[in-house]
């Protein structure tokens, strides 16, 4: 009912062997024209910045690009200073600069211009991924694919990739709206609902156009992230507001919807704050950028190390540029994920690769269930099984399942340390599993009738 079901693409892992998945290794690396390889045996630092507390308006532009030249000067001086072999610049548009497309350009302009000097001025290699809004939500919002938001996101995509940008990535919300009902309310066939079939169709429509722009403008699409997703979940979860058990499955299905883009032609690096990248990794050998420790600056969680584990690219999520005692923010954050990256290619060097990683894994993954599912041999046997279904909607399904199944066995196993009511959240999601009918077009029936309010046509599903 309602929408054709997209092919799933990827029925084999990318990844048999669990002593080749690591960090800094991917599969299917990507080859950069400065250079660069992403995945081809070096982790790089990736830092991501952003505006301190101000308005965006036509008036302060001119103050607005001018914090942006000085955040990335500061980075770009501290690359310089540690002898970075390579690092990628991400800049999450803010929403009125996709609102207003020639704001995201003029921002991709600055940022462009100044990683250029330093390329020219000091041979330091620098990519820049430009990460446009998806503004595609609000009461004046009528279609998902047309309209005045629609266009908004893509004339900021083409504007940025016509201007500077080497990767494109986006936050995509499709689904939101239902996801967000199914944390607050702990409801496992929501969530299935709105990640395995309204987002996984929405993810299919917007990346085959991000695609089409990247390759118009000769540069690479990377990937989407769970982040209004999983994250929540992980925030909520980290602070007790629900089980963390629900955030660990809710991590596992959402690799489904993220894969996606990669489904679509995504090439990597996937983006930092999508946990699940580790199983696009897996599925698809694409390299990932993550983020943990150093993204203390944006958010707590129990995943600091265990994240580091496979990364392609090291992250610090997002700082705003204000002043520490040591520097500015930006800048500081460079220099740890510089120093982070440092410490993890001499390790490999010296053959130690592995350790590394199993320290990394072990510091973390028995405090917390989506600590412990981004364990890499748990990662391997869960990936193993989503690509079995047949369809999105089904790989959700078996997402969710086999993340249960390894929960419940790590906690008796002593694996994972997790409490009674943990326990018992398990049992009653697994319940609510079952629930979910097999036939797809039944169950989309079913959820629009429970979910009137929702109008599920701007997605055109009906």
């Amino acid at each position: 009912m309602g929408g054709n079901i997209v092919a799933v693409k990827f029925t084999e892992l990318a990844y048999t062997n669990v002593d080749e998945f690591v960090y800094g290794s991917a599969k299917y690396p990507v080859k950069c024209a400065n250079g660069m390889v992403i995945g081809g045996g070096t982790l790089y630092p990736e830092l991501n910045c952003t505006l301190p507390m101000m308005l965006i308006t036509e008036e302060t532009m001119p103050k607005v690009l001018a914090q942006y030249e000085e955040m990335i000067h500061g980075v770009c001086s501290m690359g310089v200073e540690l002898k970075v072999p390579g690092m990628l610049v991400e800049i999450e548009l803010l929403p009125p600069c996709t609102f207003n497309p020639q704001w995201g350009i003029d921002v991709t302009k600055v940022v462009k211009g100044v990683m250029k000097e330093y390329e020219t001025k000091f041979d330091l290699k620098s990519m820049l991924r430009m990460t446009p809004v998806d503004v595609r939500e609000g009461k004046t919002l009528k279609h998902m694919y047309k309209g005045v938001e629609w266009d908004q996101v893509m004339d900021t995509m083409k504007g940025c990739a016509a201007n500077g940008a080497d990767f494109l990535s986006i936050e995509s919300i499709g689904g939101k709206h239902l996801h967000d009902e199914s944390v607050m309310n702990i409801d496992l066939p929501k969530a299935v609902f709105s990640l395995g079939i309204v987002g996984c169709r929405d993810m299919k429509i917007l990346w085959d156009e991000i695609v089409k722009i990247a390759a118009a403008n000769n540069i690479l699409p990377a990937g989407d992230t769970a982040c209004g997703f999983a994250n929540t979940s992980m925030v909520m979860g980290h602070k007790n507001f629900i089980p963390k058990v629900f955030a660990a499955i809710d991590r596992v299905m959402c690799a489904v919807r993220t894969l996606v883009a990669v489904e679509s032609g995504a090439v990597g690096p996937d983006k930092d704050c999508g946990y699940e990248g580790v199983y696009l990794k897996a599925i698809s050998g694409t390299p990932i950028s993550m983020e943990g420790r150093v993204a203390a600056c944006a958010h707590s969680s129990a995943v600091g190390n265990v994240s580091l584990a496979l990364a392609d690219c090291w992250s610090n999520e997002s700082v705003e540029n204000v002043r520490l005692l040591g520097n500015m923010a930006p800048t500081v954050s460079m220099e740890q994920l510089a120093y982070d990256c440092r410490q993890m290619n001499v390790a490999k060097d010296k053959g130690f690769a592995l350790q590394m990683r199993d320290i990394l894994v072990e510091s973390d993954n028995k405090y917390d269930p989506t600590a412990y599912i981004m364990t890499p041999s748990v990662v391997l046997r869960i990936a193993g099984e989503i690509i079995k279904g047949k369809t999105h909607f089904e790989r959700t399904k078996i997402a969710a399942g086999a993340t249960i199944t390894e929960l419940r066995a790590a906690a008796k196993a002593g694996s994972l340390e997790l409490g009674p009511k943990e326990m018992k959240y398990l049992d009653i999601f697994e319940k609510q599993l079952n629930s979910i009918p097999n036939d797809e077009a039944e169950f989309t029936a079913n959820m629009i009738k429970a979910n009137p309010k929702h109008d599920l046509g701007m997605y055109n599903i009906s």
